[in-house]
């Protein structure tokens, strides 16, 4: 009798990880990189399979940002900065580039209310004269977890229990218990800019670190920053109640008003860079996501200006279809071996061919401005005409040639093979440091979102005493603060 036939899927539980065909998963943590620090390799196919997965868990709605409302405009250079790359939207002060932006909420769904305590996307599509750049981002400058790899964990921790569909503190605790790093994100997190009065009056962040080449090929790597013209402004407990209450699209409202009385929206862009010979010397690393870069070291250097002059003309072909992707650079702007944004480089566009087809790029919202030649031809929803007789490369019927080279970093890659966290971890200082500067009513405001997020029933005791050991690293006197209110005794 065959032991597999009828079986029950249930069945097949085992007590370790494997992939869908079975094979053994011996570490879900880490993506295979060349080295510890990466490259991520496109041969880990567990973390190929996983993501695939998550992308495809929902249709039609977005997993992640469901909630969003865009705006379109233009970014202008303020300062010169080609002696850091060679982009070509970046050539001269007063150079100006369409851009469509889409602000979001990242964990619920499309008609969830704009008041709730989230992370917000801040996606800015460049339509350069070379292509499109996406500068895919959110309001905290750092995120949760640092490797690919835990992305649809985090994800599926926030999101609503699978059972209930209800959101739960229990499971985010419980999962985020094994990653302190999450410590600095939860500084933002539970900080009053949780919950951002409305899109324009909140920064935005490029999160991860790129790389930007100049005309000689030099690297530099590089932050992004935007700052609202009008200033940050965020809800407390009781305004988010409230405007929640009467408006749950209340920022999409003031987005769109805004636009159409005439105050637009505008920030600043400002860089952080650091030589890449410099990387090493630093007592964190540098391309950690869940890291900031000290400002008193790497001053912000202003760039440009980012206008919100008009508002879409249709919400479902300008929001909905909208579709970003951190893989899309220009000349000039390269990733860096960030282990998180090299797991977004696949993900995101995976995600949109999932989404919207094969040929979502040729949407009028995603499509680039500027001409572009290639032999991506057929599929579902492909609406060009095309009449020519070549869709092979090269050939001596058609004139097309390759483009001009441009530079890439010079770095050489070496490395092991190898599944493993990053050297500098350093959890706790950053988390610490930003809680010393709130004020004492902020700090207190801080300490009793912390409390209630550990106050679900079903948080053992051993998870609370794992978080009062975090914060505890972080700052001493918060630990005890966080373990009186919640009547645990410290372990530390």
């Amino acid at each position: 009798m065959d032991p597999y036939k009828h079986r029950p899927s249930s069945a097949f539980n085992t007590p370790f990880w494997t992939t869908n065909s079975g094979a053994p998963v011996w570490n879900d943590d880490s993506a295979l990189t060349v080295g510890t620090r990466g490259p991520i390799l496109l041969e880990d196919y567990p973390l190929v399979e996983k993501i695939a997965g998550f992308t495809r868990e929902r249709i039609p709605e977005r997993i992640v940002h469901a909630r969003g409302a865009s705006a379109k405009g233009f970014f202008e250079v303020t300062h010169d900065i080609t002696h850091l790359t060679c982009a070509d939207f970046l050539r001269a002060p007063g150079v100006q580039t369409p851009v469509i932006v889409r602000f979001s909420t990242v964990i619920h769904e499309r008609g969830s209310p704009e008041t709730i305590r989230d992370p917000r996307g801040f996606a800015i599509k460049f339509y350069t004269r070379e292509g499109n750049f996406d500068l895919v981002g959110n309001n905290f400058p750092v995120f949760f977890v640092r490797d690919a790899m835990k992305f649809p964990d985090v994800i599926h921790a926030f999101k609503p229990n699978p059972k209930s569909h209800i959101q739960e503190n229990w499971r985010i605790m419980d999962f985020l218990s094994h990653h302190p790093e999450s410590l600095h994100t939860f500084a933002f997190f539970y900080d009053d800019i949780g919950v951002p009065q409305d899109y324009r009056h909140m920064d935005g962040s490029g999160v991860h670190t790129f790389t930007l080449l100049n005309k000689a090929g030099k690297a530099t790597y590089v932050k992004f920053h935007w700052r609202p013209t009008c200033g940050v402004k965020n809800l407390l407990e009781e305004e988010a109640i409230r405007v929640g209450g009467t408006n749950h699209s209340h920022a999409t409202q003031d987005l769109y008003d805004s636009i159409a009385a005439g105050n637009y929206p505008e920030w600043k862009l400002f860089i952080q860079t650091m030589d890449p010979d410099q990387e090493d010397r630093l007592d964190f690393d540098p391309l950690d996501v869940t890291k900031t870069w000290p400002e008193d070291i790497f001053p912000l250097q202003p760039v440009g200006r980012l206008v919100l002059n008009k508002n879409i003309d249709n919400f479902f072909a300008e929001n909905e279809m909208l579709a970003f992707n951190p893989a899309f650079v220009v000349p000039g702007v390269y990733y860096s071996d960030d282990k998180f944004l090299q797991g977004r480089i696949f993900a995101y566009g995976d995600t949109q061919r999932h989404r919207l087809g094969p040929n979502y790029l040729l949407l009028p919202a995603n499509a680039p401005k500027c001409p572009h030649h290639n032999n991506h031809i057929d599929g579902a929803m492909n609406f060009m005409h095309r009449d020519e007789e070549i869709d092979y490369f090269p050939s001596r019927f058609d004139p097309v040639r390759h483009a001009e080279k441009h530079p890439l970093p010079p770095r050489i890659l070496t490395g092991r093979r190898t599944r493993a966290k990053i050297e500098k971890e350093d959890n706790f200082k950053q988390a610490g440091d930003r809680y010393r500067t709130f004020a004492p009513d902020r700090q207190e405001r801080f300490l009793c979102r912390i409390v209630d997020g550990l106050s679900d029933p079903r948080i053992t005791h051993e998870i609370r005493s794992i978080w009062i050991s975090y914060w505890s690293q972080a700052d001493k006197s918060l630990g005890q603060k966080v373990a009186s209110r919640l009547n645990v005794r410290p372990s530390y």
